[in-house]
């Protein structure tokens, strides 16, 4: 058997443009208001460890609390209103399940988002486990997340392939030891180099993806 493990944003819902639009216009000129931070920067990161991640190369101009409640906002915004399921993706980790591998959701979100978007858009019993950033010691780039969520599946890192597409969660996947699937169907925004493949739309994913479990 084989586990896969899927990131959410980016991949199971179109929430980045959404997320790189309130960081841009909303949160990051509150924040650094004197930088230009490209949310690139930050993409794929927990967010309670962008509050350090911008103070220690910024230097920032709010309280921590004060920089979680604009991300809470935002938050409740994307995941409650703006962001769509990437059509396509569901489907595919259904008949992945039905081969009999495990699909876990591996994603910087913490669980009272996470609960939005399963309970919007009905994919409360799509996934054998759910590892949040908020699980471990530390989220993406750093490999808790994923090892953690193989170790939950069962199988070794290396056993496990991931869907990701932002380079701190590609990076995140790769440094655990798991096969990792770029994927830019919702947009362009990973470092090629890091996946050991990209895949450009969802019937490409599926390809690559069913191909290997």
């Amino acid at each position: 058997m084989t586990a896969v493990l899927c990131d959410m944003d980016g991949v199971i819902v179109s929430s980045e443009a959404h997320w790189k639009r309130h960081e841009s216009q909303d949160i990051y000129p509150e924040v650094v208001p004197e930088e230009d931070v490209p949310p690139e920067e930050t993409t794929g990161m927990y967010y309670r460890e962008i509050y350090d991640y911008l103070d220690d190369n910024y230097g920032a101009a709010i309280s921590r609390e004060q920089f979680l409640e604009l991300f809470e906002a935002a938050g409740r915004q994307i995941y409650g209103e703006e962001a769509e399921i990437v059509a396509g993706v569901p489907e595919l980790l259904r008949d992945v399940r039905a081969e009999g591998d495990s699909v876990s959701l591996v994603t910087s979100s913490p669980h009272h988002w996470i609960d939005v978007v399963l309970d919007r858009f009905g994919l409360e019993d799509d996934f054998d486990a759910i590892v949040s950033a908020a699980d471990v010691e530390a989220g993406k780039p750093a490999p808790d997340v994923y090892q953690r969520a193989a170790r939950l599946a069962g199988e070794d890192p290396s056993d496990c392939i991931a869907i990701e597409d932002s380079t701190n969660g590609a990076s995140a996947a790769k440094a655990a030891g798991a096969f990792t699937i770029g994927f830019t169907g919702v947009h362009d925004g990973i470092d090629r180099s890091i996946p050991d493949v990209v895949a450009e739309d969802v019937d490409e994913l599926r390809e690559l993806l069913l191909e290997r479990v």
